[in-house]
């Protein structure tokens, strides 16, 4: 596992290869106003930061996106606290109106885990929901996988392993689809409430063997 931080463009890396990686920024222009945004980590506050307006802001969602598209396969995970939703989107989803459109899930161009205090998660894709509850323990962390040459994107639980052993990844829901050309985007939503969340940026060569384990 690696930490990496960018004060200058709020950046968070993924490693592609072994001799080769890649910065992702939070786009701030996208974040609402009531969010605070620093290197690895977004926040919904109460107090409004006077962000100014820009296009690309969703001007009623509390969502914020990353500025540079995934390419390839990528692996990240979200540690958050409160409830909030984690999500992947094309870049061209609308940002204005508190309507589906414009909602992390709520149409076809963007997927989104939701993740509740009470061990349950709620999935959405193009406005379809479906719950979830996974059995014990109770975790705050999610990791997510996408595959863009399989055309596969998926949602696991992490629990820290006992005694040093390995995490435990277990699967949440996998979404099969062909993506386009178009850059997909990690996102997330802070409409539930206050909630943070904090991106930790793994090898995907070394995650794949977790995730295949625990998908047997």
């Amino acid at each position: 596992m690696k930490w990496f931080q960018n004060a200058a463009c709020g950046a968070w890396r993924r490693v592609e290869a072994e001799t080769s990686s890649k910065e992702v920024c939070l786009w701030t222009h996208t974040g609402p106003k009531h969010s605070q945004q620093t290197s690895l980590s977004v926040m919904r506050v109460e107090e409004d930061p006077s962000y100014p307006d820009h296009p690309e802001r969703f001007d009623s969602w509390s969502q914020v996106l990353c500025r540079e598209g995934l390419t390839g396969r990528c692996y990240w995970e979200v540690e958050r606290k409160g409830e909030v939703g984690i999500g992947v989107t094309y870049r061209g989803i609308t940002r204005r109106g508190g309507g589906v459109d414009s909602r992390l899930g709520g149409n076809n161009k963007s997927w989104s885990l939701e993740c509740h205090d009470d061990n349950s998660y709620s999935v959405w894709y193009n406005d379809s929901r479906a719950h979830i509850r996974l059995p014990p323990p109770v975790s705050t962390r999610v990791g997510v996988y996408v595959d863009r040459p399989a055309g596969s994107l998926s949602f696991y639980r992490v629990s820290p392993g006992v005694g040093g052993s390995s995490d435990t990844l277990t699967h949440i829901r996998t979404f099969q689809t062909t993506f386009t050309q178009e850059d997909l985007l990690p996102g997330f939503a802070f409409g539930f409430g206050s909630g943070s969340v904090w991106v930790v940026v793994y090898d995907h060569h070394h995650i794949t063997a977790n995730i295949a384990k625990s998908d047997n």
